[in-house]
């Protein structure tokens, strides 16, 4: 098993102190030769070479003065902690790199040791402001672009910066980031004193009154993780049921506790399986490291959930309902800005829907699906007595729209963000669906349990009577766009792992697997599964 290593403080500063001596600038004779080094080899990439050649190719990290020392000892530092931060410790090996700084005896050694450490720096800065791995590529349902800085600003911000505050704030600055990072080592360390012990092997429904093995089997698993103190006894009594309830609720599962099938699926699941969580859950933070608004939407796809949050305080949030998992209805990540809503709104079928669900329907029936119009691209109405069976995906020249009304699959209200997925946040008539424990059902976009009390949030910050406001526009009948005065930022994520203010972790099933698509591409790019250093 891998161990976590904490280096003495000492071994920093002796680091220092021999790479003085060995990693110094070149005396005089040899400082044209050594700027030299520096410009051939920081000619290969345009915003490095910008650098140096501002600087008249001195060296960044070379030297015995002070802040060369500092700078030197700052990244050494900071790959020592890389697997913290869930980087790959093989790729930022603080050691394996002053074994090449040692090395770099001839002038020409220096100066190239100079611009690769620059490199190393530059990777290393990426890697921790906006992620290891570029999303669309892991994902093709992540449309979000990770906040990718300008290499040369980086550059010149650090030169003129405290190095080790420079780097240390590279990372995202959130509170859930820090309490991610926190959960992460906690969780190291539990596996590193052997885990949450023994699975529960139960084949049926443990309830409360049960007794036997089993049952002791999840009265130890529960202690091992936290949830209940020392107990000896074997019968499912008051103490286990208050155990298992919170454990389900911090895992979305409906808080009953009763250790059914789920229930025990999710306590079965390994620690070291929780940790990669954890670290997908940091690497996601980092695609978000951003300004996300004072005021903002949050969906947690994973979590069927929306929240608005104002200064980082959750203000409001309401169950959701999010895309099937099927290629096709699978609800995409991205950010945008919602800047209306639509009350009473009309239903435009999208094209994928009518020609993929409703044309077939209207081949066998032309009454079928009697809640729609069809229209033409004049906008007229088109009567249903003709023969669809002429048409096909490619050549069906009509659109279909669902007018407002109590039946209307947007039900009385969308909030709209434009963007080019389609995809907004709506009321649904399809109640019963909120009640279930896993929300997966639409075809991408998001349908809200409490879209009026929603609205009412939304309004409140440009009207006295939200409430009021809004209702009198639903009583009309008809359709109206209402604008928010200030638009609002959407996001759209995916955690299967997140915190709340408090710092108590909660985790969340793989719906659509797309964790489990990030977990390997992190593996494949060297982050270790146990995040620690060895």
């Amino acid at each position: 098993m891998a161990r976590i290593v904490k280096r003495p403080a000492a071994f920093m500063a002796a680091t220092a102190i021999a790479l003085t001596v060995v990693f110094s600038t070149p005396a005089h004779a040899q400082v044209t030769a050594f700027r030299q080094a520096i410009a051939e080899n920081a000619s290969q990439d345009d915003a490095i070479a910008a650098f140096y050649r501002a600087r008249d190719f001195q060296g960044l990290w070379s030297g015995t003065d002070e802040l060369a020392q500092a700078r030197r000892n700052a990244l050494l530092g900071a790959f020592d902690s890389a697997s913290l931060h869930g980087l790959p410790q093989a790729q930022f090996d603080p050691q394996a790199l002053i074994a090449r700084m040692q090395v770099a005896d001839t002038v020409y050694e220096r100066g190239q040791m100079d611009v690769e450490l620059t490199k190393l720096f530059l990777d290393y800065a990426r890697d921790l402001q906006s992620g290891i791995l570029v999303p669309s590529r892991v994902s093709s349902d992540i449309k979000r672009q990770a906040p990718v800085r300008d290499r040369l600003e980086t550059l010149t911000a650090f030169a003129e910066a405290d190095p080790t505050t420079f780097i240390r704030d590279l990372a995202p600055q959130t509170g859930e980031y820090a309490r991610l990072m926190r959960a992460k080592i906690d969780l190291e360390h539990r596996i590193l004193a052997g885990g949450w012990g023994e699975t529960v092997r139960a084949s049926d429904t443990l309830r409360p009154g049960d007794t036997g093995a089993t049952v002791v089997e999840l009265r130890n698993r529960l202690i091992k993780m936290g949830y209940m103190g020392r107990s000896v006894s074997s019968t499912y009594d008051e103490q286990l049921v208050e155990a298992v309830s919170k454990f389900q609720a911090e895992h979305g599962l409906l808080v009953d506790g009763v250790a059914g099938g789920g229930t025990l699926t999710e306590l079965n699941v390994s620690p070291e399986e929780r940790l990669q969580s954890v670290i997908v859950a940091m690497e996601r933070e980092r695609w978000l490291n951003r300004e996300r608004g004072e005021r903002h939407v949050w969906v947690n796809q994973a979590d069927f959930t929306a929240k608005i949050i104002d200064d980082g305080i959750v203000t409001f949030e309401t169950r959701a309902v999010i895309g099937a998992n099927t290629s096709d209805r699978r609800s995409p990540e991205f950010s945008d800005t919602m800047d209306h809503m639509v009350i009473n709104p009309s239903w435009y079928v999208p094209r994928s829907i009518v020609v993929g669900e409703y044309l077939p329907q209207l081949q066998q029936n032309p009454a079928a699906a009697g809640q729609l119009q069809i229209i033409n691209a004049s906008g007229q109405v088109m009567s249903r007595n003709q023969d669809f069976s002429q048409f096909t995906a490619s050549t069906f020249p009509y659109s279909m729209k669902q007018p407002p009304g109590p039946g209307n699959a947007l039900g009385t209200v969308k909030f709209m963000f434009p963007n080019r997925y389609n995809i907004y946040l709506h009321d649904t008539p399809s109640r019963s669906l909120f009640a279930r424990e896993s929300r997966a059902f639409s075809h991408g976009c998001i349908r809200l349990q409490d879209p009026h009390d929603f609205a009412y949030a939304l309004l409140a910050v440009q009207t006295d009577d939200p409430q009021g406001f809004f209702q009198s526009k639903l009583r009309s009948g008809v359709e109206q766009r209402v604008n928010l005065d200030t638009p609002i930022p959407v996001h759209l994520d995916y955690r299967t792992a997140f915190t709340n203010a408090d710092g108590t972790l909660q985790f969340r099933r793989d719906v659509y697997g797309r964790d489990r698509q990030i977990w390997n591409a992190l593996s494949a790019a060297g982050v270790a599964g146990a995040g620690v250093q060895g």
